[in-house]
């Protein structure tokens, strides 16, 4: 009954959410999970580092082989402990195995077999799942001889690698992708790709799990839990899919003590360039602080589709119908910049709105992928003038010639003028504005490039 209330706008029908076959990658604590990971996928996506537990959530990236579409799923490592946070990794990774079609199971040759790689195994052999056992950190040829060790753990043939040079990952990849079950769809990424930002506990990872009906990333009152950017795909009734990406909060440089800290930023930026539309989440509760202001500006220099999202309205007290109007000035006031972006007031904790988030989404995303006939386009621009001729500057006037679109994603224009130098900031902003009035491009930002024509 929990997800009932997601139905307008999702499809769950079994197998839908996710196309392509999904690859767990699974073992004990600092074993290399991540770094196979990061080398499988082509690019650093996980945290790595030699501290036991950095990886806490959830991992989500797209994989190929041999034409074989993939994605995996990296996960914290797995320990049998009481401790809360501990209990919560071993429950994501968990749900991880249940949710894959193959699993990689990763262990270390340097320690050889384990106890607790053997609890692992007890693990694995309940999910009744097809299961490729990696020995890592085989850097040199002489100990692949240590690998039969592994047998002992029941799990079929141990295949030797090393994450750090890449050795033996074929033969590995060869034995993943021929347990793929056959009745899987093997498509490319073609989803709307969109991410949550913002500073630490504005609500994001509850958002996440709000809109999935699910525990999908570690929900915590303590400042930081997320430090990856964490996907997930779904699917909205209407068939169209997206990928969400929960990233860690954004704190002010002179806050971030530690690697993790630092990298888990990176991460943030990197999740902020790989968006379509990027949500950039406020606190109701807190208010607007200065360092919102900064996360903003992020995704509207990487020139991404923007929504700017007001998580927890359902703490505000008092509420009227004025409230909303009153927030919504104040935001159009601090963000400025922004003002093409549509606000949405929603609560992650009663789910109030949050209904309305994909398709307003699919709307961004459509403006941030529109053009404009050049002809259609030259109308606006001449009709702009003729209502607000083009300013002069020691006595020599502004002369625009032609206009037309060189990009979508976001849509950038060149105009070509005989002096750029004359193209005042203000005037520049009045044909935006003129665009705008024309086209519908809400949630994106509009780029226009002065060149001089030749």
């Amino acid at each position: 009954m929990a997800l009932l209330w997601l139905l307008p706008f999702y499809s769950l029908k079994e197998g839908e959410i996710m196309s392509n076959p999904v690859v767990a990658v699974v073992g004990r604590p600092n074993v290399g999970k991540s770094t196979l990971f990061n080398r499988i996928a082509g690019q650093r996506i996980s945290i790595v580092e030699d501290t036991p537990g950095v990886t806490r959530d959830r991992i989500y990236a797209h994989g190929e082989w041999l034409g074989k579409h993939f994605n995996m799923i990296d996960t914290g490592g797995i320990e049998l402990s009481d401790q809360p946070l501990l209990t919560q990794i071993r429950q994501q990774a968990e749900i991880a195995i249940n949710e894959a079609d193959v699993i990689i199971f990763v262990v270390d040759i340097e320690s050889g077999v384990t106890d607790a790689d053997e609890q692992v195994a007890r693990i694995l052999y309940r999910s009744n799942k097809p299961v490729v056992l990696a020995v890592n950190k085989v850097d040199n040829p002489e100990r692949r001889s240590d690998i039969y060790d592994f047998y002992a753990l029941g799990l079929g043939e141990p295949y030797p690698v090393s994450s750090i040079h890449g050795v033996g990952l074929g033969d590995l990849l060869d034995a993943v992708i021929s347990s793929f079950p056959e009745n899987v769809a093997n498509d490319a990424d073609n989803s709307i790709r969109f991410s949550l930002i913002g500073r630490p506990n504005v609500g994001k990872s509850s958002m996440v799990n709000a809109i999935l009906g699910e525990n999908r990333v570690i929900v915590s009152n303590v400042a930081g839990t997320t430090r990856d950017a964490i996907n997930t795909r779904f699917q909205s009734a209407d068939g169209q899919e997206f990928t969400m990406i929960d990233t860690a909060g954004i704190r002010k440089k002179g806050k971030i003590y530690e690697n993790t800290e630092r990298y888990a930023l990176m991460r943030a930026m990197r999740a902020i360039d790989d968006s379509d539309v990027v949500l950039v989440v406020l606190n109701a509760e807190e208010g607007i602080r200065e360092i919102d202001k900064h996360i903003a500006g992020y995704a509207h220099e990487a020139g991404c589709g923007v929504i700017i999202v007001v998580n927890k309205w359902d703490t505000i007290e008092n509420r009227d119908h004025r409230t909303m109007t009153d927030f919504t000035n104040l935001i159009r006031n601090e963000f400025q910049y922004l003002s093409y972006a549509p606000i949405i007031f929603v609560s992650a904790k009663t789910k109030q709105r949050l209904n309305k988030l994909p398709a307003l989404i699919k709307d961004v995303h459509a403006h941030h992928e529109r053009r404009i006939k050049s002809s259609v386009l030259n109308n606006v621009i001449m009709d702009a003038i003729a209502a607000n001729p083009t300013p002069t500057q020691n006595g020599k006037r502004l002369r625009i010639f032609y206009a037309t679109q060189v990009a979508t994603a976001p849509p950038t224009f060149v105009v070509f003028v005989n002096d750029p130098e004359l193209m005042h900031f203000s005037y520049e902003r009045y044909l935006e504005n003129q665009i705008r009035q024309a086209f519908d491009f809400t949630g994106t930002p509009l780029h226009l490039i002065k060149r001089q024509r030749q």
